[in-house]
């Protein structure tokens, strides 16, 4: 036993040392170029750590190398990895590590409780090729995962990936806070959520911030972009999709089975996948976990910028807007006489507002913090000028992407546009809004909305 003990000590020190590069998200370290096996060393200390969950709330998260998810652990196939996990002296708590790359007991959690101020060693080989989720197995586990600690680590196969322009590092992971989404102030972790399934928060790298506005990934038209995908959990399941690409390949569950030209991905809650795709136009492209509240209500939403060219022969924007009238057509052309259009009332508003502004800005115009801006008590709203006036209705039309500021908070999101409002409704809704909870501006005339919408660009010319 002593001489195969000493023989496998010689072998693995016969191998070149490195030390791995990690990233924080949504980075990912440069591809290996090495083709044979080597000692790779990977650091990751733990870190207890206030942060921000959503605009205006902080939440004690538990850390992998400081952020949620944990540093991205890049290796190759063949390799052996020296890992140290490291519990800073300032934490509260013991923490272990579960790679679920590694072949052994617990994933290497039998091997590394680690108590505040220590650090523990074990050593595996990459034995296969893939995606996987790396988290904290220490009890109760649901609450460790559930406060943030897992992340990826990347065995790369022998032979690697095809080259791209762009790799990018996205997590989803469900949050479970005493009180629902939104409320301001430091969140305490609720186990009830957590056990019932009902999270407050459902977000991408640990934040409903994290990917929006200036920290949205970045790429230009005719780049491929390839993004490592995993859903540290703890409980849902996620319905991967980015909304106006179609991805060229799919590496399902991490591994090395592909599908083609898929619109939307399952990724279990301790599972991966890899994606890749082409932008062929510019423009902003949404990520979010296709289960929809979880996008548009819980956070699970992110933003991928296009820069370039458009393609109008792949996507060519707004070409045209007319009045469809639907049903209506036919009884209008029966009437003798056409009727005037009665002047805008806020019965009227009030019911298009709950079809088509209520499920993002919320019934009683209290908005989404973080998320979508409030329309009650709204300041934007206040004492308009006719420049802020014709650019209400610009919004309302085409939609506006970027930051918008409203009572001293900014916000940086995308707002789609309304489309099937012709003068008469586009007045009754905004004036609703306008003279609604709180806000007193002066109501739109039918001709002003008019003056307005004839004002804009070509519905045709580029929209960014």
């Amino acid at each position: 036993m002593v001489v195969l003990l000493g023989l496998v000590v010689s072998v693995v020190g016969a191998l070149p040392a490195e030390k791995a590069v990690m990233t924080q998200p949504p980075l990912v370290p440069p591809a290996i170029t090495r083709t044979t096996p080597a000692k790779v060393t990977v650091e990751l200390e733990v870190v207890e750590k206030v942060m921000q969950l959503a605009d205006g709330v902080d939440y004690v998260f538990w850390t992998f190398g400081g952020t949620v998810p944990g540093s991205f652990i890049r290796v190759r196939e063949g390799d052996t990895v020296e890992l140290w996990l490291e519990n800073s002296p300032h934490n509260k708590l013991p923490h272990n590590i579960d790679l679920h790359a590694v072949t052994g007991p617990g994933g290497g959690a039998a091997s590394t409780f680690t108590a505040p101020g220590h650090k523990t060693r074990f050593t595996f080989k990459a034995l296969n090729p893939g995606l996987y989720i790396y988290h904290c197995a220490t009890a109760p586990v649901g609450m460790h995962v559930a406060n943030g600690m897992y992340g990826l680590i990347y065995v790369q196969p022998k032979v690697p990936l095809p080259k791209v322009d762009h790799e990018y590092y996205v997590v989803q992971g469900d949050f479970y806070t005493d009180a629902d989404f939104g409320v301001r102030g430091l969140q305490p972790f609720s186990m009830k959520r957590a056990i019932d399934e009902r999270p407050s928060y459902v977000v991408f790298n640990g934040s409903a911030l994290s990917l929006v506005g200036d920290r949205a990934l970045k790429a230009k038209v005719g780049e491929k972009v390839r993004l490592f995908v995993g859903n540290g959990g703890p409980n849902l399941v996620s319905s991967f999709h980015v909304i106006g690409e179609i991805f060229d390949r799919v590496y399902l569950e991490g591994g090395q089975k592909t599908q083609e030209h898929v619109q939307t991905t399952l990724i279990p809650a301790g599972g991966s996948a890899i994606v890749e795709f082409k932008l062929e136009t510019d423009g902003t492209f949404i990520l979010v976990d296709h289960s929809l509240f979880r996008a548009f209500n819980k956070g699970a939403l992110g933003m991928l910028k296009a820069e370039g060219a458009g393609n109008k022969e792949v996507y060519s924007g707004r070409e045209m807007e007319d009045v469809y009238l639907g049903d209506e057509s036919v009884a209008s052309s029966v009437k003798a006489t056409p009727v005037a259009p009665t002047a805008p009332v806020a019965a009227d508003g009030k019911a298009l507002y709950a079809a088509n502004c209520a499920m993002c800005h919320q019934p009683e115009g209290q908005g989404l913090p973080g998320v979508f801006p409030p329309l009650a008590k709204s300041d934007y709203l206040a004492g308009i000028t006719s420049s802020r006036r014709a650019e209400i209705v610009e919004f309302i039309l085409r939609g506006k992407a970027g930051k918008l500021t409203v009572n001293g908070v900014e916000y940086n999101g995308v707002m789609t546009p309304v489309a099937g409002l012709d003068d008469v409704k586009l007045a009754a809704v905004i004036n609703f809004v306008a003279t609604s909870w709180g806000n007193k501006s002066a109501p739109y005339s039918t001709a002003e909305v008019k003056r307005y919408r004839e004002a804009l660009p070509p519905a045709s010319a580029p929209e960014h």
